[in-house]
């Protein structure tokens, strides 16, 4: 399994929890696994082109990716954030 970090922002869709866990041999597919888990959470993260949206950051540990089709082992944690903004 994977340890998911589901920020503040979006733990409304999985009923107020941050750390969930979920299965996949990519990105894409644990993000999908986690739709199916937790409805809507997939589209606001990764947009309607398979793309991570400009305001979310993806990490797989300690390593940013914007790449849906990036491997990710069993154990692994990934990380998803909602970029900041303002002035």
């Amino acid at each position: 399994m994977i340890s998911v970090f589901v920020p503040s922002q979006l733990a409304s869709y999985t009923g107020g929890v941050t750390r969930v866990q979920a299965s996949g041999a990519t990105v894409g597919a644990v993000l999908d696994d986690l739709d199916r888990a937790y409805p809507g959470l997939k589209f606001r993260v990764i947009d309607e082109q398979d793309r991570v949206r400009r305001h979310m950051r993806i990490f797989v540990g300690p390593v940013e990716t914007r790449d849906v089709a990036r491997p990710i082992a069993d154990g692994e944690e990934l990380l998803i954030f909602g970029a900041l903004s303002g002035g």
